[in-house]
């Protein structure tokens, strides 16, 4: 390996650890926002699943939707004819 390679080499491997080191901060003042959310009384797992569903596409969404309910209509678990009274 040429010496100019090894030094990009080099540089590239530095800004990598950099940024992983960067990632690490970020993911911890992210969960710092959690605790001081739970802590002011809201719902984390609710609060996930909102920016889970915000970063969809409405199309995605809005099929995931209709499969759950479809799924949950099903099974029992919300009011409305099931597969199996027919």
């Amino acid at each position: 390996m040429l010496s100019s390679d090894a030094s990009k080499l080099k540089q590239y491997i530095a800004k990598i650890e950099n940024l992983e080191a960067e990632a690490v901060e970020i993911r911890e003042n992210i969960s710092d926002v959690f605790k001081q959310a739970k802590s002011d009384g809201f719902d984390v797992k609710t609060m996930k699943k909102v920016i889970k569903l915000k970063k969809m596409r409405t199309e995605d969404r809005e099929n995931e939707d209709m499969l759950l309910d479809t799924y949950m209509l099903a099974l029992g678990m919300i009011p409305g004819e099931s597969s199996d009274e027919h």
